[in-house]
């Protein structure tokens, strides 16, 4: 007989075990968000335009996808892709919920980088996945390219179940890397996931926008009417949150094959995204000049800083992405709070592999990026003049 909690019945025990993933998300508003690579400065006014030209008797209608997945396309250049190369989602953390919930069962294999983006683990513990989770390298946080090859096709080298040996059911692959800023070229993703096919590849590419290392130019230039005949176990996760300004909204498109992307689709809901998020998505995805140039800000704004950083002598790691780790003199979670305090908000990787004591810093607009880096000196040189 399964026992039962004081209040209730007891969940299923890899819930009952598993350590949720959660973030410091209240009272953030008002502050100068460095903290979770969102856009720093808002979406596009044709977004709001929109979202305040939604009738009042719509607030009633269950939500309509008609059209989104065919702007999505267009979005992407259109060539080999259709709607159903398309899958929509509430954010691509609902994305990454649904790869695990459709794909994942007890004692699969999840094989990913460390550290990484933190909500993959948890989908896989939810499911009774184990984790492998291979080191980047270092000093320069080096994609660890040879050792994912080997644990992804096994003794033999082929990707077939050997003995006790079977392929991870899933590769997860977060390019540019979510906090290390890694990157790994398009081209050998493309080679992984040829070389082993009965494991779903997945790239995380929320930040491909600040360095254009995306898997779908290679697919799409090929040319013919399907992006994906020879790739039928890769998917690609995209997101309006770090460009387009949408996070508060949540909308995220899963994209592959139409099998794959209407497996996954099968395990949400069928209005998981609601109407503001369809009509912010639809006028995001058509200002594409918009988001260029918050992009080219960004990237500007970065190697401002990373000028300050080099001239001051302060240990930092930039590889690609809307953010950068900093490494203070102090603790990372003292520095962090007395950042809070003046008013801006960045993220602490204390404890986290191979990146403890350091600070994950997004990148926003040039006047952002002078405003934090006044008060990390400040904050730097008051810990030089307290030191005995």
């Amino acid at each position: 007989m399964t026992p039962c909690l004081p209040d209730g019945p007891q969940a299923r025990p890899e819930v009952e075990a598993l350590v949720a993933y959660s973030a410091p998300l209240e009272g953030r508003r008002g502050l100068l968000r460095l903290d979770f690579n969102e856009n720093t400065v808002g979406p596009s006014p044709k977004v709001v335009d929109a979202i305040r030209a939604i009738p009042a008797d719509h607030y009633a209608i269950y939500p309509e996808y008609d059209g989104l997945r065919e702007a999505v396309v267009a979005s992407l250049g259109g060539m080999g892709l259709n709607p159903a190369h398309i899958g929509l989602f509430n954010g691509v953390d609902a994305a990454l919920h649904a790869v695990f919930h459709a794909y994942g069962a007890p004692g699969d294999r999840l094989l990913t980088t460390s550290p990484t983006f933190g909500y993959y683990s948890p989908c896989a513990r939810m499911q009774g996945m184990v984790i492998e989770a291979i080191p980047y390298r270092l000093p320069h946080f080096g994609f660890p390219l040879e050792e994912i090859r080997a644990a992804l096709l096994g003794p033999g080298g082929a990707g077939e179940p050997s003995g006790d040996w079977h392929p991870p059911r899933i590769l997860l692959i977060c390019n540019p890397n979510n906090p290390t800023g890694s990157r790994l070229a398009p081209e050998r993703i493309l080679e992984l996931a040829a070389a082993a096919p009965r494991t779903l590849v997945v790239v995380d590419e929320l930040y491909e926008a600040f360095t254009g290392d995306s898997v779908l130019p290679p697919l799409l230039n090929r040319g013919g009417t399907d992006a994906f005949p020879a790739h039928s176990n890769l998917l690609v996760l995209r997101s309006l949150a770090k460009t387009a300004g949408l996070a508060g909204l949540r909308i995220g498109f899963a994209i592959g094959a139409p099998a794959l992307v209407d497996r996954i689709s099968r395990v949400t809901g069928p209005y998981d995204i609601n109407s503001f998020a369809v009509t912010a998505a639809r006028a995001a995805l058509e200002d594409q000049a918009y988001v260029d140039t918050y992009v080219a800000e960004v990237l500007q704004a970065r190697s401002w800083l990373l000028e300050q950083l080099q001239a001051a002598g302060v240990r930092h790691h930039a590889a690609g992405g809307n953010y950068l780790l900093i490494w203070p003199s102090r603790p990372a979670a003292e520095v962090e709070a007395e950042l809070r305090q003046a008013g801006i908000l960045v993220r602490s990787m204390a404890g986290k592999p191979l990146i403890d004591g350091s600070l994950r810093v997004s990148l926003g607009s040039r006047e952002q990026m002078a405003r934090f880096w006044s008060a990390y000196q400040l904050i730097e040189a008051m810990t030089i003049s307290a030191s005995p």
